[in-house]
């Protein structure tokens, strides 16, 4: 939820590794957006324009959930799980995001953030020739994503609360995230939504494609 406004752009890696991450805690289940509507007014609140997003290829891997590896409008975009809060709220680290055809180097790089191998004989891959090789790939996964957003901020916390069709499988989801710890336990509590396990995208998306 890092780009609530900013457009899907080239990253190197260098300059996403400047990006302070913020930590997010989110939760997928049926329900979730009834209750935070009903709890979204508790503090100082200010709506965000309802996205519908592009689609997007999430590529699972069964090594890691700390690679979070998609292809939205042509990047190939990555984040790896640096850390966690005291509270638990994931902390993922922007790692750049690489235009079509990827370089040889760049998709080494990144698959070995997955964890897995494969070998790459090509000095550069279109992004059709990368999914195809990630559905033969034993301990890959590709998954496609759909996702209808609604964000907003409470008391300058980012949140949203979403739609979200994994494989044409739609589930309910909502997080708050930011660099301050303190208040986003609070504004996580007030949604209702703190005793539910925090579950991230990839976490998720296995569940529904039955890697889990």
């Amino acid at each position: 939820m890092n780009d609530v406004f900013a457009k899907n752009q080239a990253t190197s890696a260098a300059d996403a590794a400047k990006i302070i991450p913020r930590a997010e805690f989110r939760v997928f289940g049926q329900g979730v957006i009834d209750i935070v509507k009903q709890l979204m007014w508790n503090g100082k609140t200010v709506l965000f324009q309802a996205r519908r997003m592009p689609a997007e290829t999430y590529f699972l891997s069964v090594k890691t959930d700390e690679a979070n590896v998609k292809v939205r409008d042509g990047l190939l975009d990555i984040k790896t799980k640096v850390g966690e809060t005291p509270e638990g709220y994931e902390i993922f680290q922007p790692r750049g995001k690489f235009q079509f055809p990827v370089k040889r180097d760049d998709l080494a790089t990144i698959l070995s953030h997955l964890k897995v191998s494969m070998t790459l004989e090509q000095a550069s891959y279109t992004i059709d020739e990368f999914v195809a090789m990630a559905r033969k790939h034993p301990e890959l996964c590709p998954v496609s994503v759909e996702k209808m957003r609604y964000g907003f901020t409470i008391d300058g916390i980012i949140c949203e609360y979403a739609q979200v069709w994994l494989n044409g499988a739609m589930v309910e989801t909502a997080c708050a995230e930011s660099e301050n710890y303190a208040a986003m336990k609070q504004v996580v509590e007030g949604l209702g939504i703190s005793a539910m396990p925090n579950t991230n995208y990839l976490k998720a998306a296995k569940r529904v494609v039955g890697m889990v």
